[in-house]
C-alpha cells in the first residue's frame, strides 16, 4: 500500500513521501525498502537514526529524530499492529468439516465454521458462524463457540464451556478441566464434585498450553478482551475482570476475584480467595497473599545479585529475629517503650 494510504486508515499524521511503496513490517535495525516498523520504547532511539525502513511509525517526540518517512500517532505499538495485520493477513480457512473430524449427530455446527482433521464435536455443542476449530482439537458435550472463534489445534474444551465471539486459543489449551478440589477425611482426600463450568468473553485470547479449571460450584469466569499468555493456570472460580493482561506462567489460586485492566507480570503467584481491585499492576515474580484494594504498582521478592552478594544477604534475613530481640533489650534497658514486630 502506499504510504498515504495507511496514513487515511489509520488516522496518522504523514511526514514525508506520501508515495512510497509498503509490502511489509520489520524491525527497525533490519528494516529495507518496502518495510515500516514502529518506535515506542525510547531505548531504541539509536536504532531509528540508523534505520533504512522506508517508513516507521512514531509518536510526535520520535518524529523529531526520524530520519525517514514517519506516520505520527499518539499510540505507534498499536497503530503497528493493525499495519501488519493489514500487511500480513492471517490465511482463511474454507468452510466444510475434514473427513477425518467426528461430529456428534445433535452437534450445530454453522455451514460458515471450518472442522479440521481429526476433531472431535461432542453431543449438544455448537459452532458459530465462520469459527475454526483447528487440527486434533475435542469439542466436548455441550460446550459453545460464538461467531470467528479460532482455536489453533489440539484445544480442549470441555463440556458445557462456553466462548465468546473472535476468541483466540492456542494450542494445547484446556479450558473446563476440573479445578483442584478436595476434602480431607481421616487423612485421606475425598474429590468435590466440580459442578460449574467456564464462561469466556468475547475477544479473549488465551496463550499454548494455559489451563483455565472449570468451578466447583458456580462458573469460572474470564471478561471480555482478556489477553492470557502461554502456560498460565487459572483455578476453579477465579473470576477475571474485562481486558486484564497476565504474562506467562502466572498461577492464580481458586476463587480469586481480579479487577478490570490489571497488568499481571510473569510467574506471579496470587492466592486463593482475595480481591485485586481494577487497574492494579503486578511485577513479575511477585507473590501476591492479600487482597490489593488500591490500583497502582506492586511487587515483592529480591532481583538476582552475585552468589557472594546473595549468600550475606540471606545470612542477614536468617538474623533478623536475633537483632530485633537484642533491639528490644536495649530499648527496655534505656526505659523506651520496646519494639514490636510491626516497627521492623
Amino acid at each position: 500500500m502506499k504510504l498515504a494510504e495507511l496514513a487515511v486508515r489509520f488516522g496518522c499524521e504523514l511526514r514525508g513521501d506520501p508515495d512510497i511503496d509498503v509490502i511489509a513490517v520489520a524491525p527497525l535495525a533490519s528494516a529495507g525498502a518496502g518495510a515500516i516498523s514502529f518506535l515506542a520504547n525510547p531505548r531504541y532511539r539509536s536504532q531509528l537514526l540508523q534505520t533504512r525502513a522506508a517508513a516507521v511509525i512514531v509518536d510526535a517526540a520520535g518524529a523529531e529524530d526520524c530520519p525517514v518517512p514517519a506516520l505520527v500517532t499518539q499510540h505507534p505499538h498499536a497503530c503497528f499492529a493493525r499495519v501488519a495485520a493489514l500487511l500480513h493477513p492471517e490465511p482463511v480457512a474454507a468452510p466444510g468439516c475434514h473427513p477425518s473430524a467426528v461430529v456428534a449427530a445433535d452437534a450445530v455446527v454453522d455451514p460458515s465454521a471450518h472442522i479440521g482433521p481429526q476433531c472431535v464435536i461432542g453431543a449438544g455443542a455448537r459452532i458459530g458462524e465462520r469459527a475454526v476449530i483447528g487440527p486434533a482439537c475435542i469439542i466436548e458435550p455441550g460446550a459453545e463457540l460464538g461467531a470467528d472463534v479460532q482455536l489453533v489445534a489440539r484445544v480442549t474444551v470441555c463440556r458445557g464451556v462456553s466462548l465468546g465471539a473472535r476468541c483466540v486459543v492456542q494450542p494445547g489449551a484446556v479450558l473446563g478441566a476440573d479445578g483442584f478440589g478436595y476434602a480431607p477425611e481421616h487423612g485421606r482426600w475425598v474429590k468435590v464434585p466440580q459442578l460449574g463450568s467456564v464462561r469466556i468473553g468475547a475477544d479473549v485470547e488465551i496463550g499454548a498450553n494455559t489451563t483455565i479449571d472449570r468451578g466447583a460450584m458456580g462458573d469460572t469466569v474470564i471478561g471480555e478482551g482478556v489477553k492470557l499468555d502461554n502456560q498460565i493456570q487459572i483455578g476453579h472460580n477465579v473470576v477475571i475482570g474485562a481486558h486484564t493482561a497476565m504474562a506467562a506462567c502466572v498461577g492464580v489460586s481458586g476463587s480469586t476475584k481480579i479487577g478490570q485492566r490489571c497488568q499481571i507480570g510473569g510467574a506471579v503467584g496470587i492466592v486463593g480467595h482475595l480481591t485485586i481491585c481494577d487497574d492494579v499492576v503486578v511485577t513479575g515474580f511477585t507473590m501476591v497473599s492479600s487482597s490489593i484494594a488500591t490500583p497502582g504498582v506492586y511487587s515483592s521478592g529480591l532481583p538476582a545479585s552475585g552468589a557472594a552478594e546473595w549468600r550475606r544477604i540471606v545470612g542477614r534475613l536468617r538474623r533478623i529475629d536475633a537483632m530485633a530481640n537484642r533491639l528490644r533489650a536495649v530499648e527496655r534497658r534505656l526505659g523506651g517503650p520496646g519494639t514490636t514486630d510491626d516497627d521492623l
